[in-house]
């Protein structure tokens, strides 16, 4: 029974402390009080959850979510953060890894993910032969949420 609530009380633990925080005015967190850093406590409870329990079902998504809530912080708060596209992919890229360090799946991806990423970050100018690449990310950027409707449609209908 400790096991089956143990996800939902790391959240709302690290979410009370958030709102803590921030009746407490504390002058060195201001920068923290934001929807980002929620992003971050929950991303982090998923992690903790996982790590504890050993059931390691949310490594993948706790990465993702956690990763996402820095970028996002990092974007809105720091001039020298990078704000590009690749981010994502490293991203995805690191939690494949996080996930690989405990279930020994997802090595392979996690490594391409993260080499894409590290060239597009870095890149400037891309040769010519991938002209295409920015056409591609033209209609990503486009129709991103289309893509999150079907890929949820899609769960909701798997068997």
């Amino acid at each position: 029974m400790k096991k089956k609530n143990a996800l939902a009380a790391y959240i709302l633990i690290g979410i009370g402390v958030y709102f803590l925080l921030v009746q407490l005015k504390i002058p060195i967190l201001t920068n923290f009080y934001s929807w980002q850093t929620l992003l971050i406590v929950i991303g982090l409870a998923l992690l903790i959850h996982s790590y504890t329990s050993k059931n390691y079902q949310n490594l993948f998504s706790g990465t993702i979510i956690l990763g996402l809530g820095i970028h996002f912080h990092g974007v809105a708060h720091y001039s020298f953060w990078i704000n590009h596209w690749g981010m994502y992919l490293l991203i995805v890229g690191i939690a494949f890894i996080v996930r690989y360090l405990q279930t020994k799946m997802g090595l392979f991806p996690g490594i391409l993910l993260i080499s894409i990423a590290m060239i597009m970050i870095f890149s400037v100018n891309l040769p010519i032969w991938f002209d295409w690449i920015y056409v591609v990310i033209d209609i990503i950027e486009r129709f991103w949420p289309v893509a999150l409707i079907i890929i949820g449609i899609y769960l909701l209908k798997k068997k």
